[in-house]
């Protein structure tokens, strides 16, 4: 029995097999609502992804003419009549569809979830190695901890997105950094190709850079970084249809340094959202305490950076905070080490707090607010041509349209003779009431109507 018991606390000792236990159970929390329909938190972000792979499933693999969709002028103010989508390398797409169409069972939309989540369990593992070579094993375990079960992380990292996809190569790119470089320059190039602000990563090596006796080496790896991402977009410029409007992001409102862009960044969401208010005294520990290794103050720095110059986008969705989680965590980290040696009842309090704070934040994401475009696009699904093109106003949110299975447009972008002249066979309204459904209503025959919604032949004109 002694020996059973010995060799128990000989296993528990074991970094790696705490990790395994951390890992899998983070990937287990990441089921809950797995099955959830794309109409909960960010449903627009995400239905435009899944359209994505959803075409890729139908049309077959081709990373060059991704398409997805919404074929209206809304997102680059041009019309786009086939769909297509420049925006990230549609890796992560095309990994969906595969993973789909070899092994069914699922649906497509859970084939999704599943595959961030596990690409999170692969970020995971990489934040442990990071904090490990950086620090010691200890702040690499309690980092992937708070990676893998931070309540903010574990929706964010459950999405149909491709960000967690960018952050995995972050991660993957910064721990080979000088380990194997080769493998590191491949890892930060297809983390550009998916979001080119996770630019940021790199600032943890900036100590390095800085080396005279590097500086050839170290100007080749920029190079060799960035050059896919240069090819990327130099490519995509030749479908400027299909290239979103994005100058916004930077500081389209002007709000960057006003009070508000401090409120929503640092109070609302690294304050409750992300930290749960109590989890900022960790976090505040372990960004300003000095170290001999300065990797997480140079992470951080990296972070604000990148919140300071996508100010419009960061204030806006907070989504666009899934890039900033691992500087977090690390932080958090250090400052929870530095507790637990010196107060651990306010670590026990700040804790316990963060998590039930953060998760009543978070817990209404799941939340399906609209199940109505589920059931109406269910119908529009079996009902309708499958080469139908329907107009389906939803305020420019293409949630509605992804729940159809059809192209179209989520908003009435040109006057109804020009949508028809477009090709929209099909007018789908919730709005019973907008003056749009009751004009048309009056010109085009109606296929379908009840008390939540009306389907409108647009090649069936009453008035001819």
């Amino acid at each position: 029995m002694n020996k059973l018991i010995t060799l128990v606390k000989t296993y528990m000792k074991n970094g790696y097999i705490i990790l395994s236990f951390i890992l899998v159970i983070g990937f287990i929390v990441r089921l809950y609502k797995v099955n959830n329909p794309i109409a909960d938190w960010h449903s627009w972000r995400q239905a435009d992804t899944a359209a994505v792979s959803r075409n890729y499933v139908k049309d077959g693999i081709n990373l060059f003419y991704p398409r997805y969709d919404d074929i209206s002028s809304i997102q680059s103010g041009k019309d786009n009549p086939t769909g297509i989508r420049m925006v990230e390398f549609p890796l992560y797409n095309a990994l969906h569809a595969i993973l789909y169409k070899s092994f069914g069972v699922f649906t497509l939309e859970i084939w999704g979830r599943i595959l961030t989540a596990l690409i999170t369990v692969v970020s995971g593992l990489f934040i442990f190695l990071l904090g490990k070579k950086h620090y010691s094993e200890k702040i690499g375990l309690i980092a992937s901890f708070f990676f893998m079960f931070l309540p903010f992380n574990i929706y964010f990292s459950r999405v149909i997105l491709p960000d967690p996809f960018g952050v995995m190569f972050g991660l993957i790119g910064l721990y080979f950094y000088g380990i194997n470089n080769l493998f590191s320059i491949i890892s930060f190039a297809l983390m550009l190709l998916q979001k080119p602000y996770l630019a940021f990563f790199l600032f943890p090596l900036i100590p390095g850079f800085l080396k005279k006796e590097k500086v050839k080496f170290n100007l080749a790896f920029l190079f060799l970084a960035f050059l896919p991402f240069v090819v990327w977009r130099f490519y995509t410029q030749q479908y400027p249809e299909g290239i979103p409007f994005y100058e916004w992001a930077f500081n389209g409102d002007r709000i960057r340094f006003h009070p508000a862009w401090f409120r929503w960044l640092f109070g609302e969401r690294l304050g409750i959202l992300i930290l749960g208010t109590w989890g900022l005294i960790p976090f505040a520990i372990g960004l300003i305490r000095k170290y001999k290794n300065n990797f997480n103050f140079f992470f951080n720095l990296g972070a604000l950076f990148y919140l300071t110059v996508v100010a419009t986008a960061n204030v806006r969705h907070d989504y666009y905070q899934i890039l900033i989680i691992p500087a977090v965590t690390l932080s958090l980290a250090l400052g929870v080490s530095y507790l637990w040696r010196k107060s651990p009842l306010i670590l026990f309090i700040s804790m316990v707090t963060m998590f039930l704070i953060s998760w009543d934040r978070i817990k209404p994401f799941y939340q399906i607010n609209h199940p109505e475009i589920i059931e109406v696009g269910k119908f529009v699904d079996a009902n309708l041509p499958k080469d139908a093109k329907v107009v389906v106003p939803y305020n420019g949110d293409t949630a509605f349209l992804y729940q159809t299975n059809r192209k179209g447009w989520p908003a009435v972008d040109d006057s109804i003779e020009g949508l028809i002249k477009r090709g929209a066979t099909h007018y789908v309204s919730l709005d019973l009431l907008s003056p749009d459904t009751i004009n048309f209503s009056k010109r085009f025959k109606t296929i379908t109507k009840t008390n939540e919604y009306i389907i409108l032949d647009l090649h069936k004109n009453l008035k001819e």
